[in-house]
C-alpha cells in the first residue's frame, strides 16, 4: 500500500511540475505609433502569454494603421484629406474617439483640441522648426473642435473649415492602451500592465504586490520625479520632453495651446491617475494646457481623476483627493 502511494504521488508531481515551470511573466517592448510599447503579463501558460504578447501588438499596429496622422494610407489621413471638401464616411471606431474628442474639448472649454494640428503640422521637431508668427495667424482660425461636424446616423464627419487638420496623438494611445487590456481581460489574464508611450494601464497587481510606477524627471531621463504603487487603475503623463528642441535657450515642444499655437509653458509634466487610460491621455494633455490652477480645478470637479503637476519652476503640485 505504501509503495502504491509512494508512485501515485510520484505521479501526481510529475502531472503538477510542468504546469508551475510554465507559470511566468512575459514581457516585450517594441517600437509602434512612434513611441515605445511595453508589455508585461503573468501566465500559467506559455502559449497564452506568448499569443498574449502577440495580440497586443498587432492591436498597437492596426490602431497606428488606422490613426497615424504620418501615414497616407490611415483612415485619418484619408479623412484629412477630403474631409473639408465632403462629408467623409468613417469606421464606428474612428467615429466614436472623434466623438469623445469633442465632449473632451467642451468639458476642458478647448484645452483639449485635436484641430490643434491645423497649425501642429507646421512644426517638426527632429528638424529644429518652428512656423513663423504670419504662418500661425494664417490658420489659427482652423484650431477649433466646433469645425468638426459630425453625423451619427451616417458616422460621416465634415470639416467647417477648409485649414482644419485633425491629429489624435492626444488620445489615441490611450485607446490603445484600453484596448489592449480588454483583450488581455478576454484571453484570461489578470496581472498586466501595457504602456503605449506616457500612457500606462495595470490590470490587477504584480502577484500581490503593488506595481511600482514611475513618473520620470522631465529633464533627467534617467531619474523619477515621483513612484507610485498602483494596481488595477491606469497612469497617463504629458511632457515637454517627448517630442521637442531647444532654441535660443526656449523650448519649443508638442503641446500646443490651441488659442496661441504654440507650446504650453506654464507647466513641465502632468500625469494624470483615473480607471480609463483614453480619459487619462485626453486630460493630461488638457491640464498641461490650462496650467496649474486651472488645471487643478478641471481634475477636483473631474470624479474618480487625480493629477500630479510639475510646473516650470519644479514645484509638484497634487489634486485633493491625494493629499487628503
Amino acid at each position: 500500500m505504501k509503495k502504491t502511494l509512494c508512485y501515485y504521488s510520484l505521479f501526481l508531481l510529475l502531472i503538477t511540475v510542468p504546469v508551475s515551470i510554465q507559470a511566468k511573466w512575459f514581457e516585450s517592448k517594441q517600437g509602434i505609433m512612434g513611441t515605445n510599447i511595453q508589455v508585461e503579463l503573468w501566465s500559467e501558460s506559455e502559449v497564452t502569454g506568448e499569443a498574449a504578447i502577440e495580440a497586443i501588438m498587432s492591436e498597437m499596429h492596426r490602431i497606428d494603421q488606422l490613426m497615424s496622422p504620418y501615414k497616407p494610407s490611415s483612415e485619418l489621413s484619408k479623412l484629412n484629406a477630403k474631409a473639408a471638401i465632403e462629408p467623409v464616411t468613417v469606421s464606428k471606431e474612428l467615429f466614436d474617439l472623434i466623438s469623445l474628442a469633442i465632449e473632451l474639448s467642451k468639458e476642458t472649454q478647448g484645452a483639449f483640441d485635436i484641430t490643434f494640428a491645423s497649425v501642429g503640422f507646421l512644426y517638426d521637431y527632429r528638424e529644429h522648426k518652428k512656423p513663423k508668427q504670419n504662418n500661425i495667424n494664417e490658420l489659427l482660425p482652423a484650431i477649433d473642435y466646433r469645425h468638426i461636424k459630425l453625423e451619427e446616423g451616417k458616422h460621416s464627419i465634415f470639416f467647417g473649415h477648409e485649414n482644419v487638420k485633425i491629429d489624435l496623438g492626444g488620445i489615441a494611445k490611450g485607446h490603445a492602451v484600453d484596448n489592449s487590456i480588454h483583450i488581455l481581460q478576454q484571453m484570461g489574464i489578470k496581472y498586466a500592465l501595457v504602456t503605449a508611450g506616457g500612457d500606462t494601464r495595470l490590470l490587477g497587481n504584480r502577484l500581490d504586490k503593488p506595481w511600482m510606477v514611475g513618473i520620470r524627471d522631465p529633464r533627467n531621463k534617467n531619474k523619477q520625479a515621483v513612484v507610485l504603487p498602483l494596481a488595477d487603475i491606469a497612469l497617463s503623463t504629458s511632457g515637454d520632453y517627448e517630442r521637442y528642441f531647444e532654441e535660443d535657450g526656449k523650448r519649443y515642444h508638442h503641446i500646443l495651446s490651441p488659442k496661441t499655437g504654440k507650446s504650453a509653458f506654464e507647466v513641465q509634466s502632468v500625469s494624470i491617475i483615473g480607471p480609463s487610460s483614453t480619459l487619462n491621455d485626453g486630460l493630461s494633455t488638457a491640464v498641461f494646457v490650462l496650467g496649474v490652477q486651472k488645471g487643478m480645478d478641471l481634475l477636483n470637479r473631474t470624479p474618480g481623476y487625480d493629477g500630479i503637476i510639475l510646473d516650470n519652476t519644479r514645484k509638484l503640485h497634487y489634486s485633493n483627493a491625494l493629499v487628503e
